[in-house]
């Protein structure tokens, strides 16, 4: 199988990074949500272990301890649904590219916490890009230290006991978010060309089509996540996931704890995947969008190379948990058939054998 893939891989194109590309994005700095009840949605991500930054009649924005002025915009509106995110830019020259590109709106102010400036963009598939500039960074949070753990061949604890609090976990900052898209390679291209995403690592069926690419910032020599975005094969355009990052495996541990206590519905956990090395945890918000506490991850500075892997529900995690087929499970109502229809016509990702693959590997 190995050398199967190997083969099909040099046929096949992946996603590779931009020689030049437009503009090198430097953070995953929002999410933007809309959400008929911004109480709900409140009371969700404070037990998550988000801080309210603002609020209104008609906006939410949360914050982690981090210094930037929130990480989660929710708008007031009749229907649930994830518009998209946005990321931030080195200089306003930068804004000023992305404002030159085909499409985009014009620069102006960025509303909520921090100020700034925006221009908006749509990628391939439809999601909503915020490309910001002169965002003012807002006072840091103190959040608790990692508790010192005793080793085999280092006990820095000594007549001392680990009592972490029994409170939400504080969630220091938005790590990633992965979306999955009918239009894979053109929307991986769309990344990588405009905002300079590098693939860290891509997963391939056994035909060595792409199905999953994990895209990282490139900030050159200093390291940054093993994937800000993650963009999965799919039937439609639609949010998967989005993480968030807290101080160790206690907190991880204790945001399960408390989340179960308040009701709130788990979805996956605890484990540590293999691709980004994080050892996660995730939850279900009202809505059943997926939200993931995750710590210890990996970091790579802009010359680490691209890796090419199976995909399989085995290759999700190192240990804990199958991923559960709930996970990956879509919603099939009348507009999410309609989609898939639209979309095995005119997609040229998308094939009913390549689904029918995923099916079968994912339930």
């Amino acid at each position: 199988m190995a050398k199967q893939i190997t083969t099909a891989i040099l046929a096949t194109p992946q996603p590779a990074r931009h020689p030049q590309p437009t503009v090198r994005a430097q953070a995953l700095a929002h999410l933007i949500f809309e959400r008929p009840d911004l109480e709900q949605a409140e009371r969700f991500l404070g037990d998550f272990g988000l801080q309210t930054a603002q609020r209104d009649a008609a906006t939410l924005y949360m914050r982690g301890t981090g210094s930037a002025p929130y990480c989660y915009r929710i708008h007031h509106a009749k229907r649930s649904r994830f518009l998209g995110f946005g990321l931030a830019l080195a200089s306003r020259d930068d804004l000023e590219r992305i404002a030159a590109l085909p499409g985009a709106s014009g620069i102006e102010p960025l509303e909520g916490p921090g100020g700034g400036e925006r221009v908006r963009l749509t990628d391939p598939s439809g999601f909503l890009v915020e490309a910001i500039h002169g965002q003012q960074a807002a006072e840091a949070m103190a959040h608790r230290a990692p508790l010192p753990l005793n080793l085999a061949d280092e006990t820095p604890r000594i007549n001392a006991t680990q009592r972490p609090p029994i409170a939400p976990p504080e969630v220091i900052k938005l790590g990633h978010v992965v979306l999955e898209v009918a239009d894979y390679q053109a929307t991986c291209a769309w990344y990588t060309h405009h905002f300079g995403l590098i693939p860290s690592d891509v997963q391939v069926l056994p035909d060595g089509s792409p199905a999953v690419t994990f895209m990282r910032l490139d900030l050159g020599d200093t390291p940054t996540d093993h994937h800000t975005l993650a963009i999965a094969q799919g039937f439609m355009a639609a949010y998967s996931h989005s993480a968030y990052e807290v101080v160790d495996a206690d907190a991880v541990g204790m945001g399960q704890r408390v989340l179960r206590e308040k009701g709130w519905k788990h979805a996956w956990g605890i484990g540590r995947h293999i691709l980004g090395s994080q050892i996660f945890d995730y939850w279900q918000d009202p809505w059943g969008d997926k939200h993931e506490h995750y710590c210890d991850g990996d970091l790579f500075t802009a010359d680490h190379p691209t890796g090419v892997h199976a995909v399989s529900p085995e290759a999700m995690s190192q240990w804990g948990q199958r991923m559960p087929k709930s996970f990956t499970k879509p919603v099939l109502n009348l507009a999410a058939i309609a989609a898939l229809l639209r979309n095995l016509r005119r997609s040229p990702d998308l094939t009913l054998r390549k689904l029918i693959t995923l099916a079968r590997m994912f339930g």
